[in-house]
């Protein structure tokens, strides 16, 4: 089970923070620095998938952001890390190139793509046209 999907830059400011279990506002600032520290520490060459406390942390690197993914002990790490990549494959269909600043301004949005891919930390749907459906309909909406 996901329990949480965190999108964070080098510098280690979270952009977009989505968690699927409730945990404390005082703790998750200390838990994702604790958490985005260890995998910016990490080099390239090391392994993406790495043990944090009751965690499995599944994370990856494009361009200026890392996507960190939070998984329960029995999820399989590899859907994970194809999750995450068809994630990003969603945004950049969706905004013709994903960059930082676009999330940040269009975190609606961003949130939209996640719910329609993962509903209660289990992942419901993983096909980018039926992803990105409900908000081409918000938008065609909004032109009209």
């Amino acid at each position: 089970m996901i329990k949480f999907l965190l999108m964070v830059n080098k510098q280690g400011q979270t952009r977009l923070s989505k968690y699927y279990e409730q945990v404390e506002l005082g703790k998750r600032a200390a838990l994702e620095a604790d958490m985005v520290r260890g995998c910016l520490a990490r080099r390239k060459e090391e392994c993406s998938f790495v043990e944090y406390k009751d965690y499995k942390l599944v994370y990856r690197q494009y361009a200026a952001l890392f996507i960190v993914v939070g998984i329960t002990e029995n999820e399989n790490e590899l859907s994970i890390y194809e999750l995450v990549h068809n994630f990003v494959e969603v945004l950049d269909k969706y905004f013709s190139r994903v960059m930082e600043n676009q999330i940040m301004f269009n975190l609606d949005k961003v949130h939209i793509i996640l719910d329609e891919m993962i509903l209660n930390g289990h992942i419901v749907e993983t096909n980018k046209n039926r992803i990105l459906a409900p908000l081409l309909a918000l938008d065609k909406m909004a032109e009209s």
